[in-house]
């Protein structure tokens, strides 16, 4: 018996799951909003104001599901924040909101990388049509063997459908999966389909999810 890799195992050995569905945002991925706390506060708004008008359903599932695009999208946020601040700094809001830096996880890097020289390793996210371009900014368009982006797919977690396709996408059954998400609603959709689940927080909660499949 041999593994992806083509390493023979061990008779009677088997892994503990044979694929790994992982999230990018806030788990790969993380953004600085420091420079739209600023503007916030600059405009006289708590800060989280703006996040909390682009994330409300109505506002980011159109471009979640590629139905909107990005300048779409901050053009909601903009309109979300009527009457609260005036218009030209509504859009300086959503537009610092799209334009947020962000930057890798290395450790997360490093232990998925780990994954693929093992496993099947599948990126599933909600993202918009910039994934791609975002990825490659990172250098990590090679991470995994496949990526499941919301936007592309036209399906959003935790839509259980969406965790379907990127077990179908890695050739595994669901229950031969472990799922990774920051998202406690994720992770249950997920835990519905029978999948092995990771509630992550920080990089170690990744890392002792994987000892049994390094060791």
């Amino acid at each position: 018996m041999t593994d992806p890799t083509g390493a023979a195992a061990s008779p009677g050995h088997r892994r503990p799951f044979d694929a790994v569905l992982c999230d990018v945002d806030n788990v790969v991925r993380h953004f600085d909003p420091s420079g739209l706390e600023a503007l916030e506060r600059a405009a006289g708004l708590a800060e989280g104001t703006t996040m909390k008008v682009a994330f409300a359903p109505e506002v980011d599932l159109p471009v979640l599901l590629g139905l909107a695009t990005e300048q779409e999208w901050v053009e909601s946020i903009a309109q979300g924040l009527a009457g609260l601040v005036p218009e030209a700094t509504a859009w300086e809001l959503g537009t610092a909101l799209l334009e947020s830096p962000f930057h890798a996880d290395d450790a997360v890097v490093s232990l998925l990388r780990r994954v693929r020289t093992r496993v099947p390793l599948v990126l599933v996210t909600n993202a918009t049509l910039g994934l791609e371009a975002d990825l490659e900014s990172l250098g990590l368009t090679d991470l995994a063997d496949h990526v499941v982006s919301s936007a592309r797919v036209g399906l959003a977690k935790p839509d259980p459908r969406i965790l379907e396709l990127a077990a179908a996408r890695a050739g595994v059954r669901l229950d031969r999966c472990l799922f990774v998400d920051d998202t406690a609603e994720n992770v249950e959709a997920a835990a519905a389909l029978g999948m092995r689940t990771v509630h992550f927080r920080t990089a170690p909660d990744l890392a002792r999810a994987l000892e049994p499949l390094f060791g």
